[in-house]
């Protein structure tokens, strides 16, 4: 997505850009498992606050480790253990294809962490000014995290948290950024689910599936039955 990356140089894509990462590094941090993909933006390396030993970018172009469509992930069934999408659905052509791409190369309990500009917000308005045409990101299809969450049920997810920032209205000045950011307190308090972003955690489950623990105590109650079968029959006997 190369011209949605250049709008993330803009002031506007910067404030942006600057929720969604402190957003991101948090809620990726305490995901664990080995093999983490970032699908979309690879001029960005948003997973660094993840700690899985490989973790790379997969893109149509650009500077990726591995180009291929979101549609078409060459990744084997249950693979990977976390997959981040910044912005990838509301710019695709099949965006339940992508998904559903996504629940099949998922390890079961593995995470999807995505990113979408939000339709019910003063962004949305001014995509609605722009009819949908122009400039990124105007041109995008933009969903609520509403919508994205019922997608995600169906595919057997579980969503974890939705976060959604960025109250401002979409201005090009770098000046009054600065000085309405107190709409993001404001927002944040009084409107919370109507920024012009938002960010969504799932989880994948598997009905019929948990997770096998040590069973210690039952280990514990047969040591203590042998040691009191052992002293009922005076300990140990010689071999004759």
């Amino acid at each position: 997505m190369p011209d949605l990356s250049a709008w993330l140089d803009t002031p506007l894509g910067q404030y942006l850009l600057d929720w969604e990462r402190a957003v991101l590094e948090r809620t990726v941090a305490d995901i664990f498992g080995y093999r983490a993909v970032q699908i979309g933006l690879p001029g960005l390396d948003l997973l660094s606050a993840n700690r899985m030993p490989f973790r790379f970018a997969c893109a149509r172009s650009g500077p990726a480790a591995v180009l291929a469509n979101e549609f078409e992930l060459p990744f084997a069934t249950a693979s990977i253990d976390l997959v981040l999408m910044p912005h990838v659905l509301e710019f695709s052509a099949d965006p339940h294809r992508v998904l559903r791409e996504v629940e099949r190369v998922l390890v079961p309990e593995g995470s999807v962490v995505l990113s979408g500009l939000n339709p019910l917000s003063l962004w949305g308005l001014r995509r609605l000014a722009a009819r949908g045409e122009g400039a990124m990101p105007w041109r995008g299809q933009y969903r609520s995290a509403m919508r994205i969450k019922d997608w995600l049920k169906l595919l057997g997810f579980e969503v974890q948290t939705v976060e959604s920032g960025c109250h401002l209205p979409a201005l090009a000045s770098a000046a009054w950024i600065e000085r309405l950011r107190c709409m993001d307190r404001i927002g944040a308090r009084w409107w919370p689910l109507l920024g012009g972003t938002y960010l969504i955690h799932g989880v994948k489950r598997v009905q019929g599936m948990r997770l096998i623990t040590p069973k210690w105590r039952e280990r514990k109650a047969s040591a203590k039955r042998l040691s009191a079968v052992a002293q009922r029959n005076g300990g140990t006997r010689k071999m004759r």
